[in-house]
């Protein structure tokens, strides 16, 4: 004789949760396209802005720096900005991660997606 769904319940159960997750994951991929950071350098001379994936959105320069003779040092700040935003970008993707984990009960040293 069966005996209700025994370890068919559970395995519902589980699909459902992975279902879920696989929601959450989606859900949380789109929204880092529209989660912006901002790096900078030289005292905010120069700024760059990514999307938490990283990818690069703007740059904003101020016009005072454009002096011929100082052409490696504007080079130095426009990569050291963007470099800036894509830490930035990658501190928030792994924050984001950690609370899916954490919101789905995962352990936190879990890493996201598998």
């Amino acid at each position: 004789m069966i005996k209700g769904l025994g370890g068919f319940g559970d395995m519902a159960k589980m699909m459902k949760a992975a279902k879920d997750m696989q929601d959450r994951m989606q859900k949380m991929q789109a929204d880092l396209d529209t989660i912006t950071v901002t790096g900078e350098s030289g005292a905010g001379l120069v700024r760059a802005t990514a999307t938490a994936k990283g990818e690069l959105t703007a740059l904003d320069i101020d016009p005072s720096i454009f002096v011929p003779s100082e052409k490696e040092v504007v080079e130095d700040l426009i990569l050291a900005a963007i470099k800036d935003a894509q830490r930035k970008a990658q501190d928030k993707m792994q924050s984001e991660m950690a609370r899916i984990s954490q919101e789905l009960g995962l352990p936190a040293d879990m890493k996201l997606p598998f």
